[in-house]
């Protein structure tokens, strides 16, 4: 569940953008928290629904916040943030994610862990994630062999998957992770009868965000001859616009059974923010509020990188590309030969920077704000142009986001 829903802070209103930061540092810290510093470098945008929907489903406490102390990437402020068990559930469900990606990653050996050092390295800080994970799911009362079993049946169907292979094959075990993820927070704020909506508005989420990768990464997986879902599968991209609006209105029906005690945040970011993620996708991107005055609406794709992303993580799904414990598909090389007999060289893409380069990159572009302010920045691992999201929606002169 990696950057989907990546909301600009002039459509949430000062309110909601309170409580949207607060959850997103809230998740960050109790990753720091439970599993050391590094951790929070999974962070991501999608990790903290798991954090909103339980505090829209519990009544209200005294300790439901918590002023956490200056951070560098609040520009030193101090903030309110979530704390408790929806913030933990979060933590957990990214870190058991992202730990087994990185052993996916050794496995295949791409980049600096071809190298045995940086292997064993990125090994053992699996295995400490995986455990740590599982260990504060239990807790929680949550198994994450659920979460680990759809990564690895991911990568068996996917071996499998050819032409004529339904698409909603390939997509099932990210719908089934996200499904206990979502459904888990029902549980945690004491509403049983949530259960079921929220587990089928998880599954519905997972298939979007798995779409909505596959969508963004076509053109690139096909340049580097990367395996992409549509293309292995024969799906038009009709067919994954009608799939990806079924979803939509899937999670849209879902939500209206929830019995939420404030769900405004829960609903901004999964109906509203959703449409927009699906409509840029797409390429169909609707009019920002912010270019009203005049400015031309922004195309293209939202969520490669992290950009607007203040604490970490590139966008994309688990399970597809983008992130640092994704696929996606390292660039190839096609290009022409050196000239001669055989036309004129062709210029090769730039080869993506290892895992630990990456993060080193990473927090570069959060201590300097790029990834947040800058009208082009490179992506950490994947060295793609970016744009941050202040460009987007010209919220820089709309609101306080970039005031550090």
């Amino acid at each position: 569940m990696f950057g989907i829903v990546r909301p600009c802070s002039h459509r949430l209103g000062e309110g909601l953008k309170t409580q949207w930061m607060a959850h997103l540092c809230g998740l960050c810290l109790a990753l720091r928290g439970d599993h050391g510093q590094f951790a929070r470098v999974v962070t991501n945008y999608d990790g903290l629904l798991v954090s909103v929907l339980t505090e829209a489903q519990a009544e209200r406490t005294t300790d439901w916040r918590r002023t956490a102390g200056p951070c560098p990437l609040r520009g030193m402020r101090t903030a309110s943030v979530a704390r408790g068990e929806g913030a933990r559930l979060a933590a957990a469900v990214s870190l058991v994610l992202a730990s087994a990606k990185v052993r996916d990653h050794v496995a295949d050996g791409d980049g600096l862990l071809a190298r045995k050092p940086v292997a064993s390295a990125a090994r053992r800080l699996a295995t400490s994630w995986g455990r740590a994970g599982a260990r504060t799911g239990s807790d929680l009362g949550f198994d994450t062999a659920v979460l680990v079993d759809a990564v690895d049946r991911q990568l068996g169907i996917e071996a499998l998957a050819g032409p004529g292979t339904p698409l909603l094959t390939v997509t099932e075990p990210t719908e089934t992770a996200t499904a206990a993820a979502f459904a888990h927070t029902a549980v945690l704020a004491g509403r049983p009868g949530n259960i079921e909506p929220l587990a089928e508005a998880g599954r519905l989420f997972g298939r979007l965000a798995h779409l909505l990768d596959a969508v963004e990464d076509r053109a690139d997986d096909a340049a580097s001859g990367a395996w992409n879902p549509l293309t292995a599968t024969g799906t038009s991209l009709p067919e994954a616009r009608r799939l990806a609006e079924d979803a939509l209105h899937g999670i849209r029906l879902a939500l209206r059974e929830v019995d939420f005690v404030d769900g405004r945040l829960a609903r901004l970011l999964l109906v509203h923010e959703l449409r927009r993620s699906v409509d840029r996708a797409f390429g169909t991107v609707p009019v920002c509020a912010a270019h009203q005055h005049g400015g031309p609406p922004q195309q293209g794709n939202p969520y490669g990188g992290g950009a607007g992303n203040p604490y970490g993580g590139a966008g994309g799904n688990p399970y597809g590309g983008g992130n640092p414990f994704g696929g996606g598909g390292a660039y190839g090389g096609s290009g022409g030969g050196p000239g001669g007999f055989g036309g004129v060289p062709q210029p090769q893409p730039p080869r993506r920077r290892g895992f630990w380069a990456g993060c080193g990159m990473f927090w570069l572009l959060c201590c300097t704000c790029q990834l947040c302010c800058a009208k082009e920045y490179e992506g950490p691992w994947s060295r793609k142009k970016r744009e941050g999201c202040c460009r987007d929606c010209d919220c820089c002169d709309a609101c306080d986001c970039c005031d550090c």
